[in-house]
């Protein structure tokens, strides 16, 4: 036994250090999985709902949202894709209140039926911030601010600029024989730009003949020029909600043996458009096959990370957040419009 004590008497030295240390003692593994936690807590959850992925524009304002929401930015970010319907993006709001995130963002699929899950996020007294479209909510203290384009600028400045070009030629306003290849009805962008073109047409005195939803798809687009073109023998302007649905649009005349361009009197059918994202459409506004289009900018992840911070102050940011925009031709006789007494300048695309 006595031969054992040197080593007992290590042993026991050991163990008194350790306890020694107050307990305080934790394994590697454990540390990780406290800092691991302790960092989290210093991050703001965000949950944000958007609404699909039916266009390019879509996609680039969902790359600015993941860009924007990072550890780096001090974020925890939780993404759902809604797969264009409301009722998978009502499922994930209520995935976020009771996962207790500190904010919602809702880029919502059209603008009736939020009112039940937005109240539930209002009673969990977590803040919703919308982004690109609206919703049409009797009590608006249901979201805290709102971030996106004014559609019907948009549409206004489009159809001033149809109005300073056709004129310009010396084309009598009721020689504007019109289809307008709308997108998924019932949401902010499509209603505002459905809107500014039939005041247009109304003012200006245009043959609005038919208004028919393409879904912002380029597929969908291309069945509805085509079956417009079956009915029609007479268009001359096709007003496309988005670029995606002005490729499509292109495809459809060029495939039935028309010719896309400014040129009407020359038999040409002038398309214009919206959005100013996909290259395609980009590199046809170039060409003159797309005659004007409007930018709708789809960055708005700084813009919802800014007004985060401002609530994070205590401050109170406005309910509505415009995004500047652009409008682009590389027609160049028109160089800008007047819209409501201001005057905006046409850029090359």
């Amino acid at each position: 036994m006595k031969k054992y004590l040197p080593l007992l008497a290590v042993v026991f030295l050991i163990i008194g250090f350790m306890i020694g240390c107050g307990g305080n003692y934790v394994s590697s593994d454990e540390a990780a999985v406290d800092n691991s936690t302790e960092k989290a807590d210093t991050l703001i959850t965000v949950g944000f709902s958007q609404l699909g992925a039916e266009s390019d524009w879509r996609s680039a304002n969902t790359d600015s949202m993941l860009a924007t929401f990072t550890e780096e930015n001090g974020y925890s970010l939780v993404y759902k894709n809604g797969q264009q319907k409301q009722a998978n993006q009502i499922t994930a709001i209520r995935t976020f209140i009771q996962q207790d995130v500190d904010y919602i963002v809702l880029a919502p699929a059209n603008e009736e039926g939020w009112e039940s899950v937005l109240s539930e996020a209002r009673d969990a007294h977590i803040p919703v911030i919308l982004v690109d479209r609206r919703v049409n909510a009797s009590d608006k203290n249901l979201y805290s601010c709102w971030v996106g384009s004014d559609f019907e600028l948009e549409a206004k400045k489009v159809t001033a600029w149809i109005n300073a070009y056709t004129t310009g030629c010396g084309i009598d306003p009721s020689e504007l024989h019109i289809v307008n290849i709308q997108g998924t009805i019932g949401n902010t962008a499509q209603i505002g730009r459905t809107r500014g073109l039939a005041n247009a047409a109304r003012d200006y005195g245009w043959d609005l003949m038919a208004e028919i939803s393409g879904d912002f798809t380029e597929a969908k687009a291309r069945e509805v020029m085509e079956a417009l073109l079956k009915r029609f023998d007479n268009i001359n302007v096709v007003y496309c909600e988005n670029d995606n649905e002005a490729i499509g649009a292109i495809s459809a005349l060029e495939s039935a043996g028309r010719r896309v361009g400014p040129n009407i009197q020359k038999g040409e059918v002038m398309v214009v458009s919206f959005d100013g994202v996909n290259q395609e459409a980009l590199n046809y506004a170039r060409e003159g096959k797309i005659s004007c289009i409007a930018e709708c900018n789809p960055l708005h992840g700084p813009r919802v990370d800014a007004l985060i911070k401002a609530l994070e102050n205590g401050e109170q940011p406005d309910k509505f957040n415009y995004v500047d925009e652009k409008i682009y031709s590389s027609i160049p006789d028109v160089t800008d419009v007047t819209v409501d007494g201001k005057t905006y300048p046409i850029e090359k695309p």
